[in-house]
């Protein structure tokens, strides 16, 4: 086997300056016709369907032109700001809440809400012998191919996998809900076990908890957290449940539930979508980032000296040298992102107490140092805002999660988005996602392989 790897890795080098030359398209194939990465030339998305679930607002047009406006994150036409707030007034769990809406399109009643509840808390025992022979059996180095794979193999678990009407996958819709956090703190156990080197502990959900709280007490080897510690957790999985039908997680679930794919075949596409550094990743190389900083500069008070290391990482002098100032501008948001304005004031009220208020400070050094410097040197008038991964790595930081954890607990959250878009689309979709593609190959003949150079 080591052969045949050593081989393959051989022959790929031998053919990968040909393969950069073969894929190489010039610029001049492109013109206005083509939407690179589905944006328009303004930076807008392209428009590729109708949706009643999730809207997100960073700007609007008038005659023609994009004007920056305060960021707004909406859960069927809901502010989601208004949403947590009454939940943190309140001093009570919301997420459940969340997916109810998104799921089924309104609030809940009392009565309505106690029965979904019930519901959600039967479903989040894991099948019979999935543990050990999915989990215990496999385990990964990364959380989040783990957890793909897990999504896949609850297919062979479920009776009736492939049927695809309403009942039915809204049915799977709440058994994925209820399990992702039990499934993503195991999954994490596995490798601390197998791949860390550290002792294995394993705890079983309990169905009267709310899934923020039975995720910290399945990933914690005492099972001990604070209702605070939950309370935050669960503002956080609010705020990550839904982010309209355009991001690219979300849009890859709709594309795949648009071919008549199965549930876990959706879900799975859209957690591998994910695990992109450049969707849901961003969060880890925030505090990579402020790590570095907090390593690199020697008062990272001081706003002269943070400045100046800020500019040397947008010269790709520092850092990670990727000249990328990590958790600032948003394919959207303009002015802000209510997502990163709200855990900002989350993390303000606990930072000191928790001994993160070093990190916090330097968060908000790079949000409003690096705002101008990063508008300057791309040459941008339209505002560029922090956003929510600025933040969130913070609070789990807080929270003692581990960064292999930030994002698969992302993906725990966003799992109701998932599914009330898989829904929507299954209902009122009708077409399989098909975008073309302009060909820029010359035709040419074939020649017998005898005749070739």
């Amino acid at each position: 086997m080591n052969s045949n790897s050593t081989s393959s890795r051989e022959y790929a080098e031998l053919l990968t300056d040909q393969l950069k030359a073969e894929y190489s398209i010039p610029a001049s194939a492109y013109d206005d016709s083509v939407k690179r990465g589905l944006r328009n030339a303004d930076g807008s998305g392209v428009v590729a369907g109708v949706s009643r679930i999730g809207s997100v607002r960073g700007y609007y047009i008038e005659d023609g032109q994009r004007v920056p406006h305060e960021g707004k994150l909406y859960y069927r036409g809901y502010d989601v700001e208004d949403i947590v707030n009454a939940h943190r007034a309140a001093d009570t769990f919301g997420y459940e809440e969340v997916a109810y809406l998104l799921l089924c399109g309104s609030l809940p009643t009392r009565v309505q809400e106690e029965r979904f509840l019930s519901i959600l808390s039967a479903a989040k025992t894991l099948p019979d012998g999935f543990f050990e022979n999915e989990l215990m059996k496999r385990p990964s180095r990364n959380i989040m191919n783990a957890l793909s794979r897990a999504v896949l193999s609850l297919y062979a678990y479920d009776d009736n996998p492939d049927d695809t009407s309403v009942m039915n996958v809204l049915r799977q819709s709440i058994e994925l809900i209820a399990r992702m956090p039990t499934i993503v703190a195991q999954t994490y156990a596995m490798k601390r076990h197998y791949y860390d080197g550290a002792s294995l502990y394993i705890h079983n959900p309990k169905t009267e908890l709310s899934l923020a709280e039975n995720f910290l007490r399945l990933a914690r080897r005492d099972k001990s957290y604070t209702d605070k510690e939950a309370k935050l957790l669960d503002a956080l999985m609010m705020l990550h449940a839904e982010h309209s039908g355009g991001n690219n997680s979300t849009f890859t679930c709709r594309a795949v539930t648009s071919t008549g794919a199965d549930t876990y075949g959706a879900i799975a596409a859209a957690i591998n979508s994910l695990k992109g550094p450049l969707h849901g990743g961003a969060n880890e190389a925030v505090m990579h980032m402020i790590a570095d900083i907090l390593d690199h500069v020697k008062d990272p008070r001081d706003d002269d000296e943070v400045g100046a290391y800020l500019d040397r990482i947008l010269e790709g002098e520092a850092g990670d040298g990727s000249g990328k100032i990590y958790g600032l501008g948003h394919a959207v948001y303009t002015v802000s992102d209510p997502r990163a304005v709200m855990l900002k004031e989350l993390i303000g009220e606990m930072a000191a107490d928790r001994g993160y208020i070093q990190e916090y400070e330097v968060a908000e050094r790079v949000e409003r140092l690096g705002i101008p410097r990063l508008m300057a040197r791309k040459g941008k008038s339209m505002p560029v805002p922090a956003n929510v991964d600025l933040y969130s790595g913070i609070v789990y930081r807080m929270l003692g999660i581990p960064e292999d954890l930030y994002t698969p607990l992302f993906a725990a959250s966003r799992i109701s988005g998932w599914c009330a878009h898989r829904l929507e689309e299954l209902i009122t979709g009708g077409r399989i996602m098909r975008p073309a593609y302009r060909s820029a190959a010359q035709r040419q003949r074939y020649i017998p392989i005898q005749e070739r150079n």
